[in-house]
């Protein structure tokens, strides 16, 4: 058993320390950020809604400009799981996105279906076990995915705001794939929750690449059980999000691009016979992306799930 909490922990530092790598970290086209799962045996259904805001033109020192944009996405999204067996384990995720920019030099929105993702797991070790009186579960899940390019990409938007993040797309136009990692370790009713994920991005038909993108958070949770039918578990973390450079033109790295954020999160989720859902809130505590060009805001994410 304590091998099995060694292995874990080194597969999370190994790919925290190893990764530099995101589209403005979780605002535009793309945001992996999972949190703790709703409870289910064989498969859930549910939807999630996510908004997020970033402020973008920004002077040298990132200060505010004539010319500076407010932008907010706002994406709902149709998310299910399905588990074949022990062992295997299929998540889906189709986003539909609402952005909007505004600025003293016009403003814009943009709607429409996002990029459909899919994330295969395998389940490494699952153990249930006691720890002097008190019960033990841990289990480690890895795999891997693929993003597929079902939103709209528009490439005047890049050239039309040159001096901006090319984050104000409903898609990247490009087949991208992940690396995933979820670990959970629960002692009684207290439990740590961790989830990791590398995005490789590649190139779409404009010759435009997105930098690779690393996600990584770590949440510990308390369950509390009500009448012995409703579970509510309070949640207290951080998000850490990472990103190299975009290339445009197959060899010139994108300025404005780039860089990391790291959020305080706290959440709630609540479980009972037939229905989950929950919330969480992300505040920014540190960031420096684009160069200091751009500023993210703090997010919030809902979410509700049907096992069947």
């Amino acid at each position: 058993m304590k091998k099995n909490i060694m292995i874990a922990l080194v597969l999370v530092m190994i790919s925290i320390t190893a990764t530099r790598a995101c589209d403005i970290c979780g605002c535009g086209v793309g945001s992996y950020y999972l949190g703790i799962l709703p409870e289910y045996n064989k498969r859930f259904l549910g939807m999630r809604y996510q908004y997020k805001s970033l402020s973008t033109h920004l002077g040298p020192m990132g200060e505010r400009t004539p010319i500076t944009a407010d932008e907010t996405y706002q994406s709902a999204e149709l998310w299910g799981g399905w588990n074949f067996g022990t062992r295997f384990r299929v998540l889906a995720f189709v986003p539909y996105n609402f952005n909007k920019r505004e600025s003293l030099t016009g403003n814009g929105t943009k709607t429409g279906l996002g990029d459909i993702a899919v994330m295969a797991y395998y389940n490494l070790f699952d153990h249930k076990g006691t720890l002097g009186d008190r019960l033990l579960v841990q289990s480690l899940w890895i795999g891997g995915g693929v993003k597929v390019p079902t939103g709209k990409y528009e490439p005047t938007e890049r050239l039309a705001v040159s001096e901006s993040p090319n984050n104000f797309q409903l898609g990247t136009a490009s087949t991208d794939f992940t690396l995933n990692a979820a670990y959970d370790i629960r002692y009684n009713d207290m439990g740590i929750n961790a989830n990791v994920n590398y995005k490789i991005n590649t190139e779409n038909k404009y010759d435009y690449r997105y930098g690779n993108k690393f996600t990584s958070n770590v949440l510990a949770y308390y369950k509390f059980r009500v009448a012995n039918s409703v579970t509510v578990a309070p949640n207290i973390g951080v998000l850490y999000e990472t990103a190299v450079k975009d290339v445009d033109g197959k060899k010139y790295d994108v300025e404005v691009s780039g860089g990391y954020s790291l959020s305080a999160v706290g959440g709630v989720e609540v479980g009972m016979k037939g229905l989950s859902f929950g919330a969480n809130y992300q505040n920014v505590r540190s960031q420096d992306l684009a160069g200091g060009r751009a500023y993210a805001g703090n997010r919030v994410m809902v979410h509700m799930s049907v096992p069947f």
